[in-house]
């Protein structure tokens, strides 16, 4: 690898795909890790990006946050799931966001920061049967639902503690087990769903099996599903006192690819959802007020709680995501969002899910790295002034 870098002709010669690099009928394979951050030093200087020299100063700070006492302490939470999907690499996120500063950036944010680690993808307790049982049209349900399990157990005992539950995905059906275990430690808490796709499915209704497409639909009263008890792995969220949210508790901001199931759920029962035909028409200030609002009505001290898919961003600006649908926010929007769920002061917790640097090229990857971590940065704070 490093004679490649060294041969500086040679390489610009190379035809690059993600960490493959074709150089006549020879392919090298370089790793994720070492391919993105070599890439960094450029992006950070300007070069390749086409955004001159940039400078992203940690102004801010965490005092808004009216749920946590000082010290303000947020739990990092790595949640390395990649089979609520069918692409492999959405478990290089919680890495590659520690990689580029994340720790250290929070800190600088004023909070006191514990770094829980990666969460292992094959809970203690599991066998090998176990992970090959089928959940009939919700793929490798045994091993999702172990996996989340543990999550929402950690996630509870960290907002019961009083710390900022930060979940870094990850595919989507990480939500299995953030938003049980905030559910469990705050009842009350609101839902703000920032995502291009409605994620209300069930194994009846998803047309692919996959379960980073159904979190809400095993988790909100009143959609139309089946005995999740005969779900293999997911049976714990339908025992008796496991966690629900109530139709009126959940706001979407974004969407725009949403299945006819899911379509029929939301008018149904009557759940808030914004669009980005709304978006479009209203303006992203507006929605925040109106989507913040909504679940403030009746509680102005509410908590919050914000599940931030990546995919909910213009593919222009966040290309390294798995199910990336034109026609989303844009760059200034997708912070906006952020900025205004911080600015409420009412956020206990977030997640930032379906990151995937396996699936654009080095820039890409690097551009889509960068936005992920300024998103979780304004979530936690960060502000312009």
């Amino acid at each position: 690898i490093s004679r490649v870098k060294m041969q500086s002709n040679q390489f610009m010669m190379s035809k690059r795909l993600g960490n493959l690099i074709l150089r006549g009928n020879v392919i090298i394979r370089m790793p994720f890790r070492r391919c993105i951050r070599s890439l960094s030093s450029n992006a950070k200087n300007g070069l390749g990006l086409g955004l001159g020299n940039v400078h992203d100063p940690m102004l801010g700070d965490s005092s808004k946050f009216r749920h946590f006492e000082e010290p303000k302490m947020v739990s990092i939470i790595g949640a390395p799931m990649t089979y609520g999907q069918p692409y492999c690499g959405t478990d290089h996120g919680p890495t590659l966001l520690r990689e580029a500063g994340l720790l250290s950036k929070l800190t600088q944010l004023g909070w006191r920061v514990k770094d829980i680690g990666n969460i292992p993808i094959q809970s203690p307790g599991v066998t090998t049967a176990d992970l090959q049982q089928s959940g009939g049209n919700a793929k490798n349900s045994a091993l999702v639902g172990a996996f989340s399990s543990r999550l929402s157990t950690i996630v509870e005992e960290s907002v019961s503690a009083g710390a900022f539950a930060l979940t870094l995905g990850g595919d989507h059906s990480v939500a299995f087990g953030s938003l049980s275990g905030v559910l469990r430690a705050r009842p009350s808490t609101g839902i703000l769903w920032i995502d291009a796709h409605a994620d209300l499915n069930t194994p009846q209704t998803s047309g692919s099996g996959n379960l980073h497409g159904m979190p809400l639909g095993f988790i909100v009263d009143g959609v139309v599903k089946p005995d999740y008890t005969s779900v293999p792995g997911l049976d714990w969220t339908a025992e008796e006192g496991a966690p629900r949210l109530r139709p009126d508790s959940i706001v979407y901001v974004g969407l725009r690819d949403v299945d006819a199931g899911e379509r029929e759920a939301i008018k149904r029962l009557g759940i808030r959802a914004y669009t980005m035909t709304d978006i479009d028409h209203y303006g992203i200030g507006a929605v925040m007020d109106r989507a913040l609002g909504h679940l403030t009505k009746d509680d102005p001290d509410r908590p919050i709680h914000i599940s931030y898919d990546i995919d909910v961003v213009d593919p222009a600006h966040a290309p390294a995501t798995g199910t990336a649908v034109r026609g989303g926010l844009s760059f200034r929007e997708a912070h906006y969002v952020a900025e205004a769920a911080a600015a409420s002061g009412l956020l206990i917790s977030a997640d930032l899910v379906e990151l995937n640097p396996t699936l654009t090229d080095g820039h890409g990857a690097d551009e889509t790295i960068d936005l992920s971590l300024q998103i979780i940065t304004s979530l936690l704070g960060k502000s312009i002034i």
